[in-house]
């Protein structure tokens, strides 16, 4: 639970020696007390320290309103929603505001007149900066009155009249003063409708209908969108793109670590009590998959691939895994090379392909996957001697496997190997990492590896694989 601060009135606020800062003040002094104490800023965000982050972080020591720029799945949400961990854990907020009003500066009317009536016994509140936080997806049916706000018909039956400016309702941005507000998707928003933000990003302020209501917003707004030239939905009018203090460009991981480290950190497999082990050299699969797949020609590049590519990935092979283990009774779940062709048909809608190859959609990534296979297994069994396994098919013995062979019997048709925990090893199979699944999961890699290399031949009988000589 978060510790919230005993003071409840303005006059307790004065007397605690309370300093009012604007949001942007309060995020950069934040900012920098974490770089000088050399502490993680945006936490849970790979692949961006050396490109993306240091010109973010100029960006809001300038204190610049923003646009991240890039492909879908390349983080932009989750980079923005970090930016809220650089508030101040507690604020002081006028107690029931709807707009989260200062003490020291209410400005709604609601407020002012509250602050005239009571003085120093201003009734205050704490909010926790996880609460200062507001966005929304643009969609074409985005309103001005969800944004900015309108008139509130349930006040004005009440009895109020309508030049009331507490007659209001108010929209997601002034609902989120004093905090961040990012709209999602920026070029989706009407042209007609992102002008109403251009009064908060330059005037600082809102206006609703005819009503004669000027609210002085302190607000840090980010917005999330496509290039331009990759999209056909809609664009930034100019004025709005001007007064944005900053652009940002994003991307997808720059090399293989990047990919292989941001798979493990959000790929959810601890969901069974059967467990869902997925071994290093399968995630760096996926991860080399994933980008033959965004470098390949048969794919648009305009629409990108996205990060949520590689986790479903992981997680469906996974879930095929688990699927073995339930079926076959196996104690623990170990994903083998045999469980991944089956996220080919999952993955198939997540990636938009050039017209001429309509209709060979899963033919292209089949051929990726086994390319990623092959250049996986160059990596970490290339230079093994595995004459060893393969010295097991010079008398015509035929190894038969596939999804729904439990690892014990598949290491049974094999039989021993001299230099398994070798082969383990080198596919950072580790301590704790001896059982039979794990050694199936080794020796099933290091057959497709040989079949991929031409040093042994296989068939598909029946939805398994039979490897031979």
């Amino acid at each position: 639970m978060h510790q919230i601060p005993e003071l409840h009135t303005l006059r307790e606020l004065r007397q605690s020696g309370h300093i009012h800062r604007t949001v942007k003040a309060e995020i950069r002094e934040n900012l920098l007390a974490r770089l000088r104490a050399g502490e993680t800023r945006f936490p849970g965000i790979v692949g961006f320290d050396d490109t993306v982050l240091p010109h973010l972080e100029r960006a809001l020591l300038a204190g610049h309103d923003l646009v991240l720029l890039g492909e879908r799945g390349q983080g932009k949400t989750r980079l923005i929603r970090t930016v809220t961990g650089l508030l101040d854990e507690w604020t002081p907020v006028v107690a029931g505001c709807e707009i989260n009003d200062h003490p020291y500066a209410p400005a709604c009317v609601r407020c002012r007149r509250l602050a005239e009536s009571t003085g120093d016994e201003l009734p205050i509140a704490w909010k926790h900066r996880d609460e200062r936080y507001g966005e929304k997806l643009a969609t074409p049916d985005t309103s001005v009155g969800d944004l900015i706000g309108d008139v509130d018909p349930i006040k004005i039956a009440e009895g109020r009249t309508l030049g009331d400016p507490e007659t209001v309702h108010y929209g997601l941005v002034p609902r989120s003063n004093r905090g961040v507000f990012s709209v999602n998707e920026l070029p989706d928003l009407a042209e007609r409708i992102q002008v109403s933000l251009l009064n908060v990003l330059e005037e600082r302020d809102i206006q609703v209908r005819g009503y004669n209501l000027r609210l002085p917003l302190d607000i840090l707004l980010i917005a999330s969108a496509n290039p331009e030239d990759y999209t056909n939905r809609g664009r930034i009018i100019t004025p709005l793109k001007d007064r944005f203090g900053a652009e940002v460009r994003t991307h997808y991981p720059r090399d293989l670590d990047t990919e292989l480290r941001l798979i493990r950190q959000e790929a959810e497999l601890g969901w069974s009590e059967l467990g869902a082990d997925l071994p290093d050299h399968l995630v760096e699969v996926i991860s080399r998959f994933t980008r033959l797949v965004r470098e390949s020609t048969a794919v648009d590049s305009r629409s990108g691939v996205s990060a949520r590519f590689s986790i479903a990935a992981a997680e469906t092979a996974a879930a095929s895994a688990v699927r073995r283990a339930a079926l076959t009774g196996e104690e623990r779940a170990v994903t083998r090379v045999c469980d991944l062709p089956s996220s080919v048909h999952t993955l198939r809608g997540k990636v938009e392909f050039e017209v001429s190859e309509e209709g060979r959609e899963i033919e292209i990534l089949s051929h990726l996957l086994r390319r990623a296979v092959a250049e996986t297994f160059r990596h970490t069994l290339g230079g093994m001697d595995l004459s060893v396994l393969l010295d097991k098919f010079d008398e015509g013995v035929q190894v038969e496997s596939g999804e729904m062979i439990p690892a014990a019997e598949l290491l049974h048709r094999i039989g021993p190997v001299t230099g398994l925990s070798k082969i383990m090893s080198n596919l950072g199979m580790g301590a704790g990492e001896e059982s039979p699944g794990h050694a199936a999961a080794a020796l099933e890699f290091a057959l497709e590896g040989l079949y991929l290399m031409r040093r042994l031949s296989k068939d598909d009988v029946e939805g398994n694989s039979v490897y031979r000589t």
